[in-house]
Formats: structure tokens, sequence, C-alpha cells
């Protein structure tokens, strides 16, 4: 198992922030609620998709399709919090589902898509992120990671391989210049602003006494996009350097600066995982790697083909640049932290 911050450390300052809380609150202080209320939002990459075992589990009927597991971040963040409670106990909702756009937080259903154990008739509908959580006035955080199926970012990384196919081809040409019914990169981002301002806002109403955490994206591309190699399902494949660059530098930190100053308007806090993963991207080799490639390593469930994608030619799964168990691990240590704090200033 890689661990991205040595867990000795990671441990101390869990017992360190858990025995500043104790200490802060008053004798008496924990009120009519025995627990804090913690609920956890957002898409796959909150949800964890293919790392750890799926919750719920394989054959269990209350299977959703959202393809939350027991490896992703917020499960490894109760783990922690149960065995250092800040004070009180952490009660986790977490109710996140791959493929989630930022408007079925608040106002829209979703309808899932995951491709294990998937029902004849499809996945049923789902309720909004905050119904489905309870969000309510005993909700103490809110932490949520959602924005990249809303530009859409997968979609766009499947546009720059069909363009990288070509000779001539270019996706930020596309994106820049785009044909008649498209959004341009700068429309699609002011979009996104504006539904997670929307987002933001129904959170706040729905949960008027929580403290909300939002989750940015890491860094699922290098800072050098020599790094990868165009022949490698493992990595980015036929995408074009170039387009890696402006993927990188004009929509994924531009998405992530756009949820950041959102999360500072609303007076919310706002986690960077981008920083603490540069260099662990999904060109990287594979023992430093968090994010697997277009094709990846996963859990015996989760399938090797994915539509046109079939990554059973190379002995891989379809993780389509998903974080791997230690991406995971990375945002639940800054997610922790963040988590902790906050309940110190609530």
């Amino acid at each position: 198992m890689r661990h991205p911050v040595s867990r000795p450390r990671v441990r101390a300052l869990t017992v360190g922030l858990a025995l500043a809380a104790s200490a802060l609150l008053p004798f008496g202080s924990a009120g009519a609620a025995d627990q804090y209320e913690w609920a956890a939002l957002g898409d796959s990459y909150t949800a964890g998709v293919f790392v750890g075992d799926p919750l719920p589990a394989l054959g269990d009927a209350s299977r959703d399709g959202c393809d939350r597991t027991s490896s992703a971040y917020p499960s490894l963040v109760q783990n922690e919090l149960d065995e250092f409670p800040p004070g009180k106990p952490v009660h986790l909702t977490n109710i996140s589902c791959g493929a989630a756009v930022i408007t079925d937080i608040a106002t829209t259903k979703q309808k899932p898509i995951s491709p294990v154990e998937q029902p004849e008739t499809g996945w049923p509908a789902v309720d909004t992120q905050i119904k489905r959580a309870g969000l309510n006035d005993q909700t103490n955080i809110v932490t949520i990671g959602v924005g990249g199926n809303s530009l859409p970012f997968g979609g766009m990384l499947l546009k720059c391989l069909e363009e990288g196919a070509k000779v001539s081809g270019s996706c930020r040409e596309h994106y820049t210049n785009p044909p008649e019914g498209e959004e341009n990169i700068e429309d699609k981002l002011e979009r996104v602003q504006n539904e997670y301002i929307q987002m933001l806002a129904e959170v706040h109403t729905a949960a008027p006494n929580a403290k909300v955490i939002t989750v940015g994206y890491p860094a699922v591309l290098p800072e050098d996009s020599s790094d990868c190699n165009r022949l490698a399902l493992t990595e980015l494949s036929l995408i074009k350097h170039a387009d890696i660059d402006w993927l990188r530098d004009d929509v994924l930190k531009q998405l992530n600066n756009t949820i950041q100053r959102v999360s500072n308007f609303f007076g919310d806090q706002y986690v960077d995982i981008y920083s603490s993963s540069e260099g662990h991207d999904a060109c990287q080799p594979t023992d430093e790697k968090w994010v697997e490639g277009l094709c990846g390593d996963a859990g015996g469930y989760w399938p090797a083909a994915i539509g046109k994608l079939n990554c059973g030619i190379v002995d891989k799964r379809a993780t389509l640049v998903h974080p791997n168990a230690a991406g995971h691990e990375n945002a639940a240590n800054h997610v922790e932290r963040a988590i902790r704090l906050a309940l110190l200033q609530s």
C-alpha cells in the first residue's frame, strides 16, 4: 500500500486536534446531540468507484448504482474520526454518486450509470443529494466534491482522444472555437460557476448551521506533458501533449479556481487537493501515480471495457482517469484536517 503522507504524522495531528477539541468544548456543551452529523456529497472522485469494496456490498438490495466504495476518502476519514473522535463521535452519511453533476446536488434527480450489477432496465433515478443526505439544521459538516462532470471534463478528455487520433486535430481548437451548438471553454466555466453558486446557496439553506467544505480536484495531468507516452493506454493514450497542457492550465486549474472562488464568496472552506498531488498524475510510473489512466488497476468487480474503451487488451480495467487508493488517501488526509478544524470553530 502506498502512503502519500506518513501515517504516524497524520495520527499525531489527529490526536492533537482531538485533544484540542475536547479541551475547548465547555463542560456539558454536547447539548441535545450526542454526535456530529457529517454529510459527504459529490461525484465519482468522492464516491471512489473502483477502490476498495463496493458500498453497499455486491448483491445488496440497497445498491443504487452510485459506486461508493470502502477506500474512498469519506470512508477513510470516517475511520480516523472513529478512532480519534473530535470531542464526540462523528456520524457520516455518504451519498456521493458517480457521474453526478452540480445540479444533482440540489435541484435535479440523477440516473446512475454504474456498470456494476446494473439492472436490465438500468438504474432508477435517485433524488437530489441534499434530500438523500437529509440535510437539516442538525447537520454539522457538509463536504462537497463536484463540478468536473458539469463541464464535462470526462467528455472533453474523450474529444481530445478523438482529435489526437487525427494528424492535425486539436481539442484546444475545438473548445476555443467550437462548432455551432457547442459551448466554448469560457462559457462552460461561466456556467459551472453559476451552477456552483446556486448549489451552495441551496446547501446553506438546507443546512443553515453546517460548516461547508468544498473539495477540489487532484493533479490528474502532468506539469510536463512530455511525461505522457502517447502509446500507453495506462496513461492518456493518444491525447496530444499540447492538448494536455491546455486541459491542465485552461480547464482543470480553472475549474478548481472557480470552485475556490465561489467557496470563498460564501465563506466556505476550500480543500486544495491539487497542490499535494502534483507529480502523482496519470502519466507517472505505477508506484508514483495517485491517478489511474484511461486503463489501470481496479477491483475485480470493475469492468475492463466501458463503451468503446477495452482495457482488457492490456490486462487492465477501464479506470477512466480516476484516483486510486493512494489518491484517496491523500485526499482523506486533507479533508480530515479540514473537518477537524471546522468542528473546532463551530
